[in-house]
């Protein structure tokens, strides 16, 4: 069980990326990390344009990658989403706004809020030299617009596979509403989505356990 120490506050003053949407694919995936997948996954799929949000590991072997290993700190995976999206409705920087403004706070090493350990830590898993480019040029507006006080310690490191996460853990928050960790952590982001990003906010998330 989670252990509940306080409510997680992420700064949003970092303005949405004017940056033209791609439309190279009708779908296109990018890999989190920031924290708890529940809050995360819950999160994308009220962003208008994702088609689906997986939670799952990422960083480590497959051999590795259930939730009793990964929560013993010693695989070297990150609870992750995998998050399908359609460009032509919503980019990836938009996506990175998205985390970064709304979805974590990025200057937290090895943890997010009550969670602690490097399975929690920050990262982008960059699936090619253009998802690098753009994950690397939103820290840098991070960092020039002095978002936070501390630094961004986001890792931004190759893709080398997606494992998904046990069942229990899909759509858990959309599932358990009223589950404690869920109301302190986790309903804040949505609610923050919407009031910050109202264009990008949809009412209904698109579920991934009923797929």
């Amino acid at each position: 069980m989670r252990r509940i120490v306080r409510i997680l506050v992420c700064g949003g003053l970092l303005p949405l990326a004017a940056i033209p949407l791609a439309a190279q694919s009708p779908r296109q995936t990018a890999v989190l990390a920031g924290g708890c997948f529940w809050g995360i996954q819950n999160l994308f799929e009220h962003v208008n344009g994702v088609t689906r949000v997986v939670a799952g590991y990422a960083g480590g072997r497959a051999e590795t990658a259930s939730y009793d290993r990964v929560s013993s700190e010693t695989t070297g995976h990150a609870e992750s989403v995998q998050i399908t999206f359609d460009p032509s409705v919503v980019s990836y920087e938009t996506l990175l706004d998205v985390f970064f403004t709304v979805g974590h706070d990025p200057t937290e090493l090895n943890r997010q809020g009550p969670d602690v350990g490097a399975s929690y830590r920050s990262a982008i898993f960059y699936m090619d030299e253009e998802q690098r480019r753009a994950a690397e040029a939103a820290i840098a507006r991070l960092a020039a617009a002095h978002a936070y006080a501390r630094p961004v310690v986001t890792q931004v490191v190759p893709f080398s596979g997606f494992y998904r996460a046990e069942e229990y853990h899909q759509d858990f928050a959309t599932r358990h509403p009223d589950y404690p960790y869920i109301v302190i952590n986790d309903l804040p982001k949505v609610a923050h989505l919407r009031d910050r990003f109202p264009r990008l906010y949809r009412e209904m998330p698109v579920l991934t356990s009923s797929r």
